[in-house]
């Protein structure tokens, strides 16, 4: 899709989230950003994420038929995101291709997902996607680790020897906790963090943990994924620490001070549209600080001050 076309699909999508009621016209009315007042991206009203904690967001408010409710695993204590979805083909749709985008064929890939305290809840939207790429994988080696570190390693041993390609997906602290009593040589396995240390260890950039990660496996790169609960699609970063949106994500940025003034590139506060997001609400203000390139790329560079630590986005570079 060019960016042509995906500012005409945002715009449409926009007056038809507009005209469909709901929390979103409420909002895109109080700060008066009708359809009449919004003619390319820059003038979207986004919906502060924070919404998802306190309002049902969508056309449907009820979304008696919801195939599922993703919830964001917060802090104890916290309130937590809830995403209702009524069409979970959508969300398998957005993911699978932009992980095959990104990574080609996945049943090219065994997927071994190292997700302690994701598994242990109900509602990951990360643990539903783990679990539909492994599935999807085809390769019976596939599948979920909770803290039996040492099976992982047998597995991996065996995924090294005969020279399988093999994706390890992790939340940030289990992967650390692994890479200190596991370190290896990893030849055919990419490692990929996605965020999340919930106050397991101390906090560290994300860089610093790349580097602790990339010496105990021996590999000249670390990826990332970008997503959120409140998101039904991801952004994903290989080589160089920046994020590629998916196709039908976009990234925009705001500045901290005023989140009405926007820009296509520069520093500020991310600003995500999600057209995968038809549903709910495709036009999200999100707490993360980062950057967005001329190309689209973006960086995450940590978090608002006030905002509260969630588990996808709790590192800094």
């Amino acid at each position: 899709m060019t960016n042509r076309d995906f500012e005409k699909a945002a715009l449409q999508t926009f007056r038809k989230q507009y005209k469909a009621g709901g929390i979103y016209r409420q909002y895109a009315d109080a700060v008066r950003k009708t359809p009449a007042a919004v003619q390319t991206l820059t003038d979207l009203p986004f919906l502060p994420v924070s919404f998802f904690k306190t309002h049902r967001v969508g056309p449907d408010p009820e979304c008696k038929g919801a195939e599922a409710i993703f919830t964001s695993s917060g802090t104890t204590g916290a309130d937590t995101s809830r995403h209702l979805v009524p069409y979970l083909a959508l969300y398998e749709e957005s993911f699978l291709n932009g992980f095959e985008a990104a990574y080609g064929p996945v049943t090219d890939w065994v997927i071994l997902a190292l997700l302690p305290a994701y598994l242990e809840r109900s509602g990951s939207s990360l643990v539903y996607m783990a679990e539909q790429l492994i599935q999807r994988s085809g390769h019976p080696e596939s599948g979920f680790y909770l803290y039996d570190h040492a099976a992982l390693a047998r597995q991996l041993s065996e995924l090294e020897a005969r020279g399988q390609q093999t994706l390890l997906l992790g939340v940030t602290f289990a992967l650390l906790d692994f890479a200190e009593a596991f370190a290896r040589s990893l030849t055919h396995t990419v490692v990929m963090e996605t965020g999340g240390m919930k106050g397991r260890k101390k906090e560290l950039t994300r860089g610093e943990v790349h580097e602790l990660l990339k010496h105990a496996f021996r590999i000249p790169q670390v990826h990332s994924e970008y997503g959120m609960t409140e998101m039904l699609s991801q952004a994903y970063a290989k080589s160089d620490g920046l994020f590629t949106p998916s196709a039908t994500m976009r990234v925009l940025v705001r500045e901290a001070a005023d989140p009405f003034s926007m820009g296509r590139s520069g520093s500020g506060v991310l600003n995500v549209i999600d057209l995968s997001n038809q549903d709910s609400c495709a036009f999200l203000a999100t707490e993360d600080l980062g950057v967005v390139y001329p190309d689209g790329r973006f960086e995450v560079r940590g978090r608002l001050d006030h905002s509260a630590l969630r588990g996808c986005s709790l590192l800094t570079v």
